[in-house]
């Protein structure tokens, strides 16, 4: 068993400036800018301010947070632009408004980066656990962060008590779009310290909704986006969609997972590209796309390829089922060690799916997650070539496994839970349930955190 923010020449000059001559030298710039806009017949909307010295309307502020603190007091809606540069703090969001990175001439890039002193706790993740993240939206309704680069290097972390995360929203909504989130990462020798989050949104409170879409996600440590709850009902509803998301390869330290939804969050991951979440060690598997004790989710149109399982949906015999996932017309190649669609939970469709090269099987049938039992699952209309089991079925009852198509596959239909990799290499020691598939908190001593 497989275990689961210019024409900014003036930038390093600004930095030196003390903070009143920066107000001076920012509220003549304003002027520049609002005068300029005046001739050009723009309006300058109250609620907006921007960050840096590029022909963005508003007041303009030296750091995001200032910005952000500034326009919280302003009315609705509220607007923060970002010039091209390099930002070395976190930002902290509590209400409504839209951060967004904007051009300037030929540059467009807003980097928000790692402080000189490192990263440092500015709050817990919804099971008490402190973290450590670079725009952090918490308890605001409507926010959007767009066209923003997030950079976690050189986080300094010296342990694994606190967890490095990119973007995150706790107990919010909004919407989160065309970013690039990179390089969350744990310090050499504290990967797989199940931390380092580069999109992670939690809920608590409710059922928010929030758009994942069109961000760049790659070089993260644990998850690359991750959605989850409580584990006891309820978390928000994500629509995670256009994004291409790209693990850091074959690796023994730590078990990635390309995109999770999990713990009680619902909604869709449609038209991603997922790739290289690849767990070299022993009983635990990467995955693509895991589904982790959430029910109803909708997995379609996806890419994922070169991962140690393609798509799973997974139960958690302490916090709940992952029952009527739909998993349609997903391509998942290169599967290394295990499945390339793993329905290790009850009731779930895998249909008009393409897959090929995967080691073991191409749809396994899993009755190894209790309370699930791998039963009543349709697993018809897929494209397999080349597995050693086109369907692996185990011992769950009332399931439609036909028809398919099948090419190069050792096995059309096999019972069991084990098939020999097609290409000699044994898969992983198979071992207890549900474990196998490693999510965000389950490392055990990580849930015990809890």
């Amino acid at each position: 068993m497989k275990f689961f923010v210019c024409l900014c020449a003036s930038r390093s000059l600004l930095k030196a400036r003390s903070s009143m001559h920066a107000v001076r030298s920012f509220t003549f710039g304003s002027f520049v800018l609002l005068a300029l806009a005046a001739l050009s017949g723009q309006a300058v909307a109250a609620s907006n301010v921007a960050v840096g010295l590029c022909a963005a309307p508003g007041t303009h502020y030296l750091t995001i947070q200032t910005a952000v603190t500034a326009v919280e007091l302003l009315s609705a809606p509220r607007t923060v632009r970002v010039c091209p540069g390099t930002y070395t703090e976190q930002v902290s969001i509590t209400s409504a408004l839209a951060l967004e990175g904007t051009a300037a001439g030929t540059t467009d890039a807003a980097v928000v980066a790692t402080p000189p002193g490192g990263l440092v706790t500015n709050g817990s993740d919804i099971y008490g656990n402190p973290v450590a993240a670079q725009i952090f939206v918490q308890g605001a309704t409507g926010v959007t962060v767009s066209h923003m680069t997030v950079d976690g290097s050189n986080d300094q972390l010296v342990d694994c008590s606190i967890d490095p995360m990119g973007i995150y929203y706790q107990n919010s909504s909004g919407s989160i779009n065309n970013n690039a989130v990179r390089n969350v990462l744990m310090p050499s020798g504290l990967q797989g310290c199940q931390g380092g989050l580069a999109i992670n949104v939690e809920s608590e409170s409710g059922t928010p909704a929030i758009t994942i879409s069109n961000n760049s996600v790659r070089n993260y440590d644990k998850n690359g986006i991750t959605a989850s709850g409580p584990g006891t009902g309820g978390g928000p509803v994500v629509t995670v969609s256009g994004n291409t998301v790209i693990g850091i390869g074959a690796t023994g330290v730590t078990a990635q997972n390309g995109i999770q939804i999990g713990f009680g969050a619902t909604g869709t991951v449609s038209s991603n590209y997922v790739v290289d979440d690849i767990y070299t060690g022993p009983i635990y598997g990467s995955s693509g796309i895991l589904i982790y004790a959430s029910n109803g989710v909708t997995v379609s149109g996806n890419t994922v390829e070169s991962t140690q399982l393609g798509i799973v949906p997974a139960t958690d015999p302490n916090y709940g089922t992952a029952d009527s996932t739909i998993i349609r017309s997903n391509h998942i190649g290169g599967t290394q060690n295990f499945d390339a669609i793993d329905l290790c939970s009850d009731n779930n469709t895998a249909e008009m799916n393409t897959i090929y090269g995967s080691a073991q099987s191409g749809v396994h049938v899993d009755d190894e997650c209790p309370p699930s039992s791998g039963s009543g699952n349709t697993v018809t209309s897929n494209t397999i070539n080349e597995a050693c089991a086109g369907i692996l079925l185990g011992s769950g009852t009332g399931n439609t496994t036909s028809p398919n198509t099948f090419a190069n596959v050792t096995n059309t239909t096999m019972a069991g839970d084990v098939c020999s990799p097609v290409d000699g290499v044994p898969a992983n020691t198979h071992d207890a349930s549900s474990e196998k598939h490693s999510s965000l908190r389950p490392s055990p001593s990580r849930m015990m955190k809890r």
